[in-house]
C-alpha cells in the first residue's frame, strides 16, 4: 500500500504536532509514511484498540495520547497523578488522599465513571497483575494512549469503559539521571524522588534498564482549614461536630435511668471514675460533646516506592526476534486513622450489671438495649502498614513470515502481586469479656469472678472500661491490644499466540487480518489473623470490628480471538477513504459460562481533512476471584425494616419476618423496631451465598468526528458521542434490598439470608454478590490540539506555541441496583455525587497552553472540575445532604486548577532544570460536610486536598 504526497505530508505534520500536544490533545500514535520516490515499504503500527498492523494515525478508535514531554512537564510523582486528571474519570477511583478506606498508596482508574474493574491497564498490550498504575515506573513510559470506547473483543474481559495502554521506551540510547524534590505550600507533604535509566542499542537488538525511588511525607487533616474539624450537616443547620464514642464515653441508659436523668444518653464528667451515677451528665446533642477525630487523620497517606525494570529484545536470525520485558515494584505506605471507636454492642461486648465498675445495674452492650460508645484513646491511633510488591515478567518470540507482510508473536505473560498488611491499634475483646465480666472485691482486691458459681478466674484483673483513659485501664487495654496480619496474593499466567497480515488487495488496499488464542489463569489467596475471622454465627470477631474471612481460588479463561479490516473505497467523490474493521471473540471460564463479544467499526473520511467514525461493541467482564470466592466480611449498614410491626401469623412477608427466619416468639405487639436502625451484615461472596456468577454483558456506542483542516496547519477538532450500558451488573445486593426483595416475594432466593431472634429482632443479614443491576451511561468528549505556526514579532522568533484542551460531558449515568423492583429507585448519578458512587460532575475539562524556545520552555494547565451536586429533593432517590432531613440538595459550584511549569535546558551539560506550582491559587476544595463523606469532609477521590504545592526537578542525559 502508498500514500500520496499529501498523505505523506499529513502523516508527517500530524506526528509532529502529537508529538508536542500536551496531556490533553487528542493525538494519534505516529507512523512512519513510505517515500513515494523510492518505492520504500511502510512501517506499520498497531493502534489502542485494534489488533490490526495499518499505516493510518486517525483510526475509528477514540484515543488520547500522553506523550513523554508532557508526562516531564506534569512534575507528577507518578503516572498516576497524571492519569487521574483525565476529564473521561469520574466516580469512585483511589488515590493516595484516600486514607479511610485506603492507605495503599494506590491510584485506580475509572473511566466514564465505570469503576477500575471495567477499565482495562495494559502494559505495551498485554494485561498487568495489579490495577495500581502507580506501581508503573514513570521514566520508561513512552506514552500514555487512552482508548476511550468498549474494547471487549479486542482485550476481552474488563475493558468496558475503555484501556489505558501504557507504552514503553524502546531502542534508547544512553543514560539519563533525575531527581525530583516537592514541598507544599504550608511545609509539609515533602517529597523526594531519583529514577536513573539506561540503553543501549545495536543492529541485533537493544536493552533499556533503570531503577526508580520516590518517597512522599503524609500531610495531616488537622493542617489544613478545610479538614481540622468533623463537619455535619443536620436538621438544616452545619456545625462542627465529630463522633458521639468519645474519651468519657456516650451510655445509652436502661428506661428506669433515662427518666432519672432526664436524657436517654449519658457522659462521664471528665476526671471522675464513672464508678457512680453521680460521675455522669447528660450527653449533649448539639455537637459540643462530640469528639474531633479529624486531627488524627491524615488527607495524604505516607508512601515509598522503589521501581526496578529491564526491557530487552535480541534478534536471533533475520526474521525471528526474542523480547524480554520485567517490571518490579515495591510500595509502603499507611494509614493513620483517629484511635478505636468502641461500641459495645456493635462489638460483640457485654459489660456485666454484676461488675464493680458498673454502676448503672445492668448488662450494657451486646444482647440488651443498653450500650456503651467511647473513644479508646489511650490505646492511641489505628494505623495500618502496607507493603505491596509487583513484579511482572513478559517474554516470547515474534517474526516475519517470509518476506510477507505477517507478522507473528508468542509470549508468556507472568504477573505476582503481594501485600502484607499490619494493623495496631485494635483490641482482642474475646480476650477481655472476663474483664467486663462479673467482679467482686475479695480481701480488698479486685477480683473476676465466673457468673455461674461466683468462682475466681485466676490471672483476670476487672476492667474499669467506663474510665477508658485511666492509667490501670489504658495498661490493660494495652495488654490486649492485637496487631492483625492479613496477606494478598494475586499470580496470573497468561499465554498468547498471534498472527496478522494481508490477506489480498482490494482496489481500496489491502484487506487485513489478525487472529489468535489465549490462556490465562488468575489465582487469589487471602489470609488473615484468627483475631479477625469473622464467625458467622455470632457475626463478629476477636476484635470486634473490621471482621474478615479468608479466601482462595482461581479462575481459567480461554479466548479466541480475529479481526479483519476492509477498505471499501478510496479516492472517490465524498469517500476520500471508506474502511471497515470487524473482530470477534470467544471467551470461556471455569467458573463463569462462557460469551462472544463482537465489535463493527466505520471509518469514513469524505474529504482528506475530515474523518467521520462509529464503532458499536459488545462488551463484558468475567467476575473476580473475590466476587467468587469472597467468604464472609462483616459490616454494619442502616436499614429500615419492612418487618417492623409485623404480627405473629401474618401471612404478608411470612418469610422475611416469620418463624422461617428464626422469629420463634414475636411479641403480640409485633417486630419492635430495630434500635438506631443499624443491622448486622455478613457481606458474602456468590459461591459461598449459593449462586453463579455469569460476566456482565452490554453494549458500548461511539460516534464521532475529527476534521484536520488543511487550511489550518497543525489544528485538529473532535467530537464523540457515547454510550455505554450493561445488563446483570456484578453487585452486592445490600441489607435494605435483602430484606425488601423476601418482604414482597415469598419465594425469593433471598429469604433465606434473613436471621432474626426469636422476638423477631434481626440477628444477621448474609448481603450476597449476584448478578442482578443495571448501569446505563451516556455523554460527549471533546477535543481541540492545535500546533500554532511559529511566527516572528518585530523582527524575532518569539517561540513556539501549542494549545490543548480536552472535555468531557455526561448526559447520563443511571444505576439500578434491582431491576423492575419499584421499591429500589433508580439512582440517577449525573452531575451528583454519593457516597456509594462518587462524583459524576456533567463537565470535566482540561487545557494547556505550552511555549518552547531555544533551550526555554513554559506550561500553563487548566483543570476544570464542573458543578456538583449532593442530594437529591427527588425522595424516591433516597439522598439527602442533610443527615436528618429527607430530601435536601445542595449545589456546589465548578473547581479550577492551576499548574504553571518552567524549564531551562543547559546544553553545554545536558541538563534540564524545571520548576513548577501545583494549584498555583491554593484553590480549596468544597465541603460536603462528614455525614456524606469518610474522609477530610470533601470527596478526596476528586479534589486536590494538599493545596498550594513547589516541585523542582534536574534531568541529566550522558
Amino acid at each position: 500500500m502508498r500514500l500520496t504526497n499529501n498523505e505523506l505530508l499529513k502523516a508527517v505534520r500530524l506526528a509532529l504536532y502529537a508529538g508536542t500536544t500536551a496531556v490533553v490533545g487528542l493525538s494519534a500514535t505516529a507512523a512512519f509514511a513510505q517515500n513515494e520516490d523510492t518505492g520504500e515499504r511502510l512501517d506499520t503500527i498497531v493502534v489502542t484498540g485494534s489488533a490490526i498492523r495499518r499505516v493510518d494515525i486517525e483510526t475509528s478508535n477514540p484515543v488520547i495520547t500522553i506523550d513523554r514531554a508532557a508526562i516531564q512537564k506534569s512534575g507528577k510523582l507518578t503516572v498516576g497523578d497524571l492519569v487521574q486528571e483525565l476529564p473521561s474519570i469520574a466516580g469512585n477511583a483511589t488515590n493516595p488522599q484516600v486514607n479511610n478506606g485506603g492507605g495503599t498508596g494506590a491510584a485506580s482508574v475509572s473511566l466514564r465513571g465505570l469503576g477500575s474493574n471495567r477499565t482495562l491497564i495494559l502494559i505495551d498490550g498485554q494485561r498487568i497483575i495489579n490495577n495500581d498504575i502507580n506501581a508503573i515506573p514513570a521514566n520508561v513510559v513512552e506514552r500514555i494512549e487512552v482508548l476511550l470506547d468498549g474494547a471487549s473483543s479486542i482485550y476481552g474481559s474488563d475493558a468496558i469503559a475503555g484501556v489505558v495502554n501504557f507504552i514503553m521506551r524502546k531502542d534508547y540510547q544512553g543514560a539519563e539521571f533525575s531527581f525530583d524534590y516537592g514541598i507544599s505550600d504550608r511545609d509539609d507533604g515533602e517529597r523526594k524522588g531519583a529514577q536513573f535509566t539506561f540503553g543501549q542499542s545495536t543492529d541485533r537488538g537493544s536493552v533499556v534498564a533503570g531503577i526508580g525511588y520516590n518517597k512522599a511525607d503524609a500531610i495531616d487533616a488537622g493542617k489544613r482549614d478545610f479538614s481540622s474539624q468533623a463537619l455535619y450537616l443536620y436538621y438544616g443547620s452545619s456545625f462542627a461536630g465529630g463522633s458521639s464514642r468519645t474519651p468519657t464515653g456516650r451510655i445509652t441508659l436502661p428506661a428506669g435511668l433515662a427518666a432519672e436523668f432526664g436524657c436517654g444518653s449519658v457522659t462521664r464528667i471528665e476526671g471522675t471514675s464513672g464508678t457512680s451515677l453521680d460521675n455522669y451528665r447528660c450527653f449533649r446533642t448539639d455537637g459540643s460533646d462530640s469528639y474531633n477525630y479529624q486531627p488524627l487523620n491524615v488527607i495524604l497517606v505516607p508512601q515509598e516506592r522503589t521501581n526496578v525494570f529491564a526491557l530487552a529484545n535480541y534478534k536471533l536470525t533475520d526474521s525471528v526476534e526474542a523480547y524480554l520485558k520485567t517490571f518490579v515494584n515495591r510500595t509502603s505506605s499507611s494509614s493513620l486513622i483517629a484511635p478505636y471507636p468502641f461500641d459495645a454492642r456493635g462489638n460483640g461486648v457485654t459489660i456485666s450489671g454484676d461488675s464493680i465498675y458498673n454502676p448503672f445495674g445492668e448488662d450494657m452492650g451486646f444482647g440488651t438495649a443498653n450500650n456503651v460508645l467511647e473513644r479508646l484513646t489511650g490505646v492511641g491511633q489505628r494505623v495500618s502498614q502496607f507493603d505491596s510488591q509487583t513484579a511482572q515478567f513478559i517474554g516470547g518470540l515474534r517474526g516475519n513470515i517470509g518476506d510477507t507482510s505477517w507478522r507473528w508473536d508468542v509470549n508468556a505473560n507472568y504477573g505476582h502481586f503481594t501485600r502484607d498488611q499490619y494493623t495496631t491499634g485494635y483490641l482482642n475483646f474475646t480476650q477481655l469479656a472476663d474483664a467486663l465480666g462479673p467482679s467482686e472485691i475479695r480481701n480488698g482486691v479486685p477480683v473476676c469472678v465466673d457468673a455461674l458459681g461466683g468462682n475466681v478466674i485466676d490471672g483476670c484483673t476487672p476492667l474499669n472500661i467506663f474510665e477508658q483513659d485511666n492509667p490501670a485501664s489504658v495498661q490493660q487495654f494495652l495488654a490486649a491490644q492485637s496487631a492483625p496480619f492479613q496477606n494478598v496474593l494475586l499470580t496470573s499466567r497468561e499465554f498468547t499466540a498471534n498472527v496478522n497480515g494481508e490477506l489480498f488487495d482490494l482496489p481500496a488496499g489491502p484487506v487485513s487480518l489478525a487472529v489468535g488464542v489465549l490462556h490465562r489463569k488468575d489465582y487469589q489467596r487471602n489470609k488473615a489473623d484468627s483475631t479477625i475471622i469473622l464467625n458467622p454465627t455470632t457475626g463478629t470477631c476477636d476484635l470486634g470490628t473490621a471482621c474478615t474471612s479468608e479466601l482462595s481460588g482461581n479462575l481459567t479463561t480461554k479466548e479466541a480471538f480475529a479481526e479483519i479490516f476492509i477498505p471499501v473505497l478510496k479516492d472517490m467523490p465524498f469517500a476520500h477513504s471508506l474502511n471497515i474493521d470487524i473482530g470477534t471473540r470467544y471467551s470461556k471460564f471455569n467458573l463463569a459460562g462462557n460469551t462472544t463479544n463482537s465489535k463493527l467499526a466505520v471509518e469514513w473520511r469524505p474529504i482528506e481533512d475530515l474523518l467521520l467514525r462509529g464503532t458499536v461493541s459488545e462488551v463484558f467482564r468475567a467476575p473476580s476471584i473475590s466476587e467468587l470466592f469472597a467468604g464472609a466480611n462483616s459490616d454494619a449498614p442502616t436499614a429500615q425494616d419492612p418487618c417492623n410491626g409485623y404480627l405473629p401469623g401474618q401471612q404478608q412477608g411470612i418469610n422475611a419476618c416469620g418463624p422461617s427466619t428464626g422469629a420463634t416468639d414475636i411479641p403480640a405487639t409485633g417486630i419492635p423496631p430495630q434500635p438506631n436502625g443499624q443491622v448486622n451484615g455478613i457481606q458474602s461472596g456468590a459461591v459461598a451465598a449459593g449462586f453463579s456468577l455469569a460476566p456482565e454483558s452490554g453494549k458500548s456506542f461511539d460516534f464521532g468526528v475529527v476534521y484536520d483542516p488543511s487550511w489550518i496547519e497543525g489544528l485538529s477538532l473532535s467530537l464523540d458521542a457515547y454510550r455505554i450500558y450493561l445488563n446483570d451488573t456484578i453487585t452486592l445486593i445490600n441489607a435494605q434490598n435483602v430484606l425488601n426483595l423476601c418482604y414482597q416475594d415469598a419465594n425469593s432466593p433471598f429469604c433465606p439470608f434473613i436471621s432474626r431472634f426469636a422476638n423477631g429482632d434481626i440477628n444477621q443479614i448474609l448481603e450476597p454478590v449476584v448478578n442482578l443491576g443495571r448501569l446505563d451511561t451516556s455523554g460527549y468528549d471533546f477535543g481541540v490540539s492545535y500546533r500554532i505556526p511559529e511566527f516572528d514579532m518585530f523582527g524575532r522568533s518569539i517561540g513556539r506555541f501549542t494549545v490543548g484542551f480536552n472535555g468531557t460531558y455526561i448526559d447520563e449515568f443511571d444505576n439500578t441496583p434491582v431491576p423492575g423492583d419499584a421499591n429500589v429507585p433508580r439512582i440517577s448519578n449525573a452531575g451528583l455525587y454519593t457516597a456509594q458512587f462518587g462524583n459524576f460532575p456533567r463537565v470535566r475539562a482540561l487545557g494547556s497552553l505550552d511555549w518552547a524556545m531555544g533551550p526555554f520552555e513554559a506550561g500553563w494547565r487548566v483543570r476544570y472540575i464542573g458543578n456538583t451536586r449532593v442530594g437529591s429533593e427527588d425522595l424516591s432517590q433516597g439522598l439527602s445532604i442533610d443527615g436528618g432531613i429527607p430530601g435536601v440538595a445542595r449545589n456546589f459550584g465548578a473547581q479550577t486548577y492551576h499548574n504553571f511549569q518552567f524549564g531551562y535546558t543547559a546544553e553545554p551539560i545536558n541538563t534540564q532544570f524545571q520548576i513548577g506550582i501545583d494549584n498555583a491559587f491554593d484553590k480549596k476544595p468544597p465541603i460536603y460536610f462528614q455525614n456524606n463523606v469518610t474522609n477530610a469532609n470533601t470527596d478526596v477521590r476528586t479534589y486536590d486536598t494538599v493545596g498550594r504545592y513547589y516541585w523542582a526537578r534536574a534531568t541529566v542525559k550522558f
